[in-house]
């Protein structure tokens, strides 16, 4: 997907949030975080600073294990999942992981919204 047709789906994505949320998105890390909630599965409830950094992480995690680089290890007995490298992540700068975590949550959405 290039970039311009990436942007587009991104777009479409951020709006339809929105209808479903009520409010839009502001980045990529706030939807990796509501990803992140929707795969701990608890609902919405208040996290600690360090849990909104765990719910990023288990969102990047899942999506990109869509392409194979994290495998789900675990479910902690608090009911967290807990994620293993297994595959070795591309070397990228800062703008391709963006493009890179963007295309991987298009894809989660894809049969979602």
């Amino acid at each position: 997907m290039d970039t311009v047709e990436l942007e587009e789906h991104w777009e479409r994505l951020l709006d339809q949030l929105q209808k479903f949320l009520g409010k839009r998105p502001a980045d990529l890390n706030a939807v990796l975080y509501l990803i992140g909630v929707q795969e701990l599965g608890q609902g919405v409830k208040h996290f600690t600073k360090e849990q909104k950094q765990d719910l990023m992480h288990i969102g990047i995690c899942k999506v990109l294990s869509l392409s194979g680089y994290y495998q789900l290890d675990k479910i902690d007995g608090d009911g967290w999942p807990h994620w293993k490298l297994v595959k070795k992540l591309p070397y990228v700068d800062l703008l391709s992981q963006e493009t890179l975590l963007k295309e991987h949550v298009v894809l989660y959405f894809k049969d979602i919204l």
